[in-house]
């Protein structure tokens, strides 16, 4: 069961252009929360410095204007002067229950030692045995330990996964920039988002993101809802890095924003045939309990 009146966020990128991918989550956000009651946070999540562009920031405001999404709450950033306070406390909490190590492991190191065993690294720690060796970095990783987190996906229903499936998660990179399952359980947290709407391929990041959570003070884990992604037609996933359609070259088209939305939610299944879709249905289409 969805909480009622809960707050769920859409948190795009300014990596890129916003495509189809990015209305198919939007409308299932959107759309839930309109069913439910609820309220939308839009963080633009800019923590990757080298990849983030102030062009694409624009275009994915612009896009979803245009679209007829309106937050109740923001566009907030990752890189505002809040944010950057409230990761430093929540690094000096794990530091201080020694919990933080530096590493230096690259993704050579993991697959040298995948080839010379035969299975890919799995379980706490890293390959190089960094929290052993007391190093400062590049990389900070945090060691949540093992075992497994459970719990009820609102469209997967039952889950259950490892919390260190790929060794002990990385909270900075070697570039120096927090990475992306700390920063979310971070803003998360601070802004009582509740209600976490997103693509089915972040699952397996959820256990730990609980773990973290609970290891930040979260006394009550947010209700996760995994969707279905649109696919191309080779089955892998939107990218905007392999330039994949953008909703401005759709407009460029002649497209119509229901149009748009109806492609998106025709993509992952909420109707049949694409159509074009209006935003007062969006509630009607995403089948939530």
């Amino acid at each position: 069961m969805l909480p009622r009146g809960a707050l769920t966020r859409f948190a795009p990128a300014p990596t890129g252009l916003l495509h189809l991918g990015h209305v198919a989550n939007a409308i299932w956000t959107w759309g839930v929360a309109a069913a439910l009651g609820g309220r939308v946070l839009l963080r633009i999540e800019d923590h990757d410095r080298q990849r983030c562009r102030p062009e694409y920031d624009r275009a994915l405001l612009e896009d979803l204007a245009w679209l007829g999404f309106a937050a109740d709450f923001g566009p907030v950033r990752q890189s505002d002067r809040d944010a950057e306070a409230a990761y430093e406390e929540a690094l000096a909490r794990l530091v201080r229950e020694a919990s933080v190590y530096g590493c230096d492991c690259t993704r050579s190191t993991f697959a040298t030692w995948a080839a010379e065993r035969g299975r890919p690294w799995s379980g706490p720690g890293c390959p190089g045995g960094c929290r052993e060796r007391d190093l400062d970095g590049p990389i900070l990783r945090v060691a949540l330990g093992g075992g497994t987190e459970s719990w009820l996906d609102g469209l997967a229903g039952p889950c259950r996964s490892e919390v260190a499936a790929t060794g002990d998660p990385a909270i900075r990179d070697r570039h120096g920039n927090r990475t992306y399952g700390f920063c979310v359980v971070v803003d998360d947290l601070r802004h009582g988002v509740d209600l976490i709407v997103r693509g089915r391929d972040l699952l397996h990041a959820t256990a730990a993101q609980l773990r973290l959570a609970s290891a930040l003070g979260r006394e009550s884990p947010p209700t996760f809802l995994h969707h279905p992604l649109v696919r191309r037609p080779d089955g892998s996933k939107l990218s905007k890095s392999a330039g994949d359609s953008g909703v401005s070259e759709l407009r460029a088209a002649g497209w119509s924003a229901d149009e748009v939305l109806g492609a998106a939610a025709a993509a992952v299944g909420l109707i049949d045939v694409a159509r074009p879709l209006a935003m007062a249905e969006l509630s009607t289409v995403v089948h939530v309990r």
